[in-house]
């Protein structure tokens, strides 16, 4: 009854964490031969915060994070439209935390051997096809390797290997005319610290937060950063410029102006080390995501635009999602099916919100009601109405405050499942 799981990274890591912990065999397959903490900045909110903390993790994650206090939108002037608190701070039962994507990788890598043995993952190891019934799942691996499973679980990407087999004829991702810079560099704390902020509008914006407490010693933090820049449609994006060193040239000359007092957009996009191009992708939402007993879950079934600090988030969710199917139903289509049925009108519906702009989209409401000029933004959009939107999002995806706190663990009693 073993569950295969193609990918290591955070989805397939925490979903190996959880079958672990369900005392469900397992195996994870990961193409890189040796994982290092590769990436940049990423939020988890409260839903999958809970849920690494359930699987004992929370010491962990302050040693690599910080507590996420506040979130807020600003102009592309720095006048403040929309704030408000995160975490703990906001009433949740669960903080928010900002980290790197690479170490929280790392971490879950190091916690998956440690409890599930060295070879609970298997590295120089990617999956390039599958076979499936209704009652069993092969993967072939990249050297010729075939391993066969009850189940197979698709964690390996927005470029996975046994999606675009499911889907042969769906291409690469769709670009919106969009680029991300990313990048970290040496700065203070904003807007009373441990602050995650968004400023701008659809064409151009900037996002920040610390991804560690400020140094006693120098004051300084890691600060991550995020410039955006809307860029001719037109332009051909090849394969080979996805995550690519990208020079700050090309940006920078926009953000000149960005300097809002209470943080130095500009400084800090010269203050970085390498910066790293990304275009602004997603992925149509699949009618299915089960093929007889393979599913897809992360990347793998809902990439999505990183709009509401909400991917990584949404993998740990599936993972967890799919160990409580596995403890209801064993290990069978079944449980795939009812993990679909369950998740997918979730992801698609984010997905769709996400192509809105999520709760960013306020931004360029103040952009196109007053060019991003006020005095009170209640003159502009009454802050009502601003509530209702972040709300709006926050139960779309899963992390409205008083229905999060009131829910049960979607796990439970950690009992082993029959086979």
């Amino acid at each position: 009854m073993t569950i295969l799981v193609a990918g290591g990274g955070i989805a397939g890591l925490v979903l190996g964490l959880t079958l672990h912990q369900l005392g469900l065999p397992f195996r994870v397959f990961e193409r890189v031969a040796e994982p290092k903490p590769l990436g940049v900045g990423i939020n988890l909110q409260p839903n999958a915060v809970r849920e690494l903390i359930d699987l004992g993790l929370e010491a962990q994650l302050d040693e690599i994070g910080v507590r996420t206090r506040q979130y807020g939108f600003y102009t592309k002037s720095g006048r403040e439209i929309w704030v408000e608190p995160r975490g703990h701070a906001a009433g949740y039962s669960w903080p928010q935390f900002s980290l790197h994507r690479g170490k929280l990788q790392m971490l879950l890598l190091e916690e998956l051997r440690q409890r599930a043995g060295a070879d609970a993952v298997v590295t120089g190891a990617g999956v390039v096809e599958f076979e499936t019934t209704d009652h069993g799942a092969t993967l072939t691996l990249a050297d010729g390797r075939r391993v066969e499973g009850r189940v197979a679980i698709a964690a390996d990407g927005i470029h996975s290997a046994i999606r675009r087999q499911m889907v042969p004829d769906e291409g690469e991702p769709i670009w919106n005319g969009a680029i991300m810079w990313r990048g970290t560099s040496p700065g203070r704390h904003f807007l009373g610290g441990d602050a995650m902020f968004l400023a701008g509008h659809d064409s151009q914006r900037f996002v920040a937060y610390p991804l560690t407490p400020e140094d006693p010693a120098t004051g300084l933090a890691t600060i991550n950063w995020i410039a955006e820049l809307r860029v001719d449609p037109a332009r051909a994006m090849a394969k080979g410029d996805w995550n690519r060193p990208a020079d700050k040239a090309d940006f920078l000359p926009a953000f000149e102006g960005w300097d809002f007092g209470w943080v130095d957009c500009p400084g800090l996009i010269r203050s970085s080390g390498l910066v790293y191009e990304y275009p602004m992708v997603d992925r149509e939402p699949l009618p299915a995501w089960t093929d007889g007993c393979v599913t897809l879950m992360g990347d793998a079934a809902h990439a999505t635009y990183p709009v509401g600090s909400n991917g990584a988030t949404q993998a740990i969710i599936d993972a967890r999602k799919l160990g409580a199917a596995f403890r209801d139903h064993g290990v069978t289509r079944d449980a795939l099916l009812a993990y679909e049925a369950e998740m997918r009108p979730r992801a698609e519906g984010i997905l769709r919100a996400n192509r809105g702009k999520g709760p960013d989209a306020v931004m360029q409401m103040v952009e196109d009601r007053c060019g991003g000029v006020f005095d009170d933004i209640e003159s502009i959009i009454p802050r009502a109405e601003l509530a209702a939107h972040a709300e709006h999002y926050k139960q779309l995806s899963g992390f409205s405050i008083d229905t999060l706190n009131a829910q049960p663990p979607i796990i439970g009693p950690m009992q082993p499942v029959s086979a």
